[in-house]
């Protein structure tokens, strides 16, 4: 079993999902169900899901749990610029949000890519 706080991609996510939590509380009220709960649901997945493989035995379920978690960055990278589009992020903050998911993007592509060696090692 990993240690999920030791992994950076998780840092990253974990950081995101903080964010995203604290920059929606300034959403309008008529997204608290629409947009707002689905752009925090999605930056919490990409946690929960790198912190889930991480208690997997088997390297090819954390491998599952990484590309999950990909997934739901990207999910958050989409929401964002709706979000951006519909006004309710201003300029710099959308930046800083960005920044964020790429940094979490990067750091899973970097943990999958290794991941996914390892596993090639053992076969």
């Amino acid at each position: 079993m990993r240690d999920f706080k030791k992994i950076k991609a998780y840092q990253h996510a974990d950081n995101l999902a903080l964010a995203i939590y604290e920059v929606t509380k300034k959403f309008p009220k008529e997204e608290l169900y629409g947009l707002t709960s689905q752009i925090r649901r999605a930056a919490v997945s990409a946690a929960t899901n790198i912190v889930e493989g991480a208690s997997r035995q088997h390297r090819k379920d954390y491998l599952n749990f990484l590309y999950t978690a990909r997934g739901s960055a990207a999910e958050v990278d989409y929401l964002l610029s709706v979000a951006r589009r519909l006004s309710y992020l201003d300029a710099k903050m959308y930046e800083e949000l960005d920044a964020l998911v790429k940094e979490v993007s990067r750091t899973l592509f970097g943990l999958i890519h290794s991941t996914e060696k390892e596993l090639d090692r053992k076969l």
